[in-house]
């Protein structure tokens, strides 16, 4: 999964997240390394880790939303990020954590959502 992320980019509908935009219109990216699921890694636990460049462009900070009512891209922007990301602290809870710093990142294309959106290029795989 991670050489195939490497040779075709982040793909939107590749994730479960949905609090700060469709997933099936961008894609979601970790903004910390140590945060990089809900739940932490455990002793014995493996797997990779893809660091990408990240273009964000223009950013729009936006409530998280934890309906089944996504929200939509912002025209005019290239990316949310949660209004709360600034509140993140030692007693804030895994999955907070996690849902806070993320960056939701997409593109138009001739009227819907690109497939991979271009502001993310894989870099590395550890």
């Amino acid at each position: 999964k991670a050489k195939e992320v490497c040779e075709t980019g982040l793909r939107v509908n590749s994730s479960s997240i949905s609090a700060l935009g469709d997933p099936a219109k961008g894609v979601y990216i970790s903004k910390y390394a140590d945060r990089l699921q809900p739940s932490p890694w455990y002793h014995g636990e493996s797997g990779y880790v893809v660091i990408c460049k990240l273009i964000k462009g223009k950013v729009k900070v936006v409530p998280e939303n934890h309906t089944t009512s996504f929200t939509s891209p912002s025209p005019g922007y290239d990316c949310h990020v949660a209004l709360s990301r600034n509140n993140i602290s030692p007693k804030t809870n895994h999955v907070q954590a996690f849902t806070q710093s993320q960056y939701y990142v997409y593109e138009a294309s001739e009227g819907s959502a690109a497939e991979r959106p271009r502001q993310i290029c894989p870099y590395i795989v550890l």
